[in-house]
């Protein structure tokens, strides 16, 4: 496994990569679009590849008061409302940053005195480009909410302990609420995420 991470976590390794021999265009939507690559393995069959391209999105774990900041909002693919953490998706040529804060205060209202990145990471590669920066805001000042005109959320303020309970319920179960729930959870043991 000698291969295995670098500076910048992208090390080649010629002995697993395929070649897209062609790409085939099947739907390009408002969020997403969805092509079907052909490629050759690295033992020279070739296969189908099926790619979601997003443009990317940003997280926010928003702490106020040993608290953290989510909104409650129906989510078509599962049918539900689910209880998540500020998030939305990238705007072309986007600072992710900027990004942040303006989700940050589109969906609860308040705006940071403070706000770093955490990390950012792949949500589905199996399938999917989509990367989410996620991002630690505290120093908070409420404000007004203003949420896209196709946005109903409803936010609140939740102890760790009521987040794990939440998690418990199946309330929290997507993964960029879970990985804050766990950041904010070496956070406060530890001072360091």
């Amino acid at each position: 496994m000698s291969d295995i991470g670098s500076k910048n976590g992208h090390v080649p390794n010629a002995r697993l990569e395929e070649t897209t021999l062609s790409t085939n265009n099947i739907f390009s939507g408002k969020i997403i679009s969805l092509q079907v690559d052909t490629v050759r393995l690295p033992n020279g069959i070739t296969a189908t590849r099926e790619v979601v391209r997003h443009p990317g999105a940003v997280a926010v774990l928003a702490l106020k008061d040993q608290k953290m900041l989510v909104v409650d909002q129906y989510r078509q693919p599962l049918g539900r409302c689910e209880v998540e953490i500020p998030a939305g998706k990238l705007e072309p040529g986007e600072d992710p940053l900027e990004a942040a804060k303006r989700e940050l205060e589109e969906e609860t209202g308040y705006t940071c005195g403070s706000i770093r990145k955490l990390h950012s990471f792949y949500t589905s590669p199996g399938f999917a480009d989509e990367v989410i920066h996620l991002y630690l805001a505290e120093d908070l000042t409420r404000g007004d909410m203003n949420p896209d005109e196709d946005e109903f959320l409803e936010m609140a303020e939740i102890t760790l302990e009521e987040a794990y309970q939440l998690i418990q319920e199946e309330r929290i179960s997507d993964a960029k609420t879970i990985l804050a729930v766990y950041a904010w959870n070496m956070y406060s043991l530890t001072g360091k995420i």
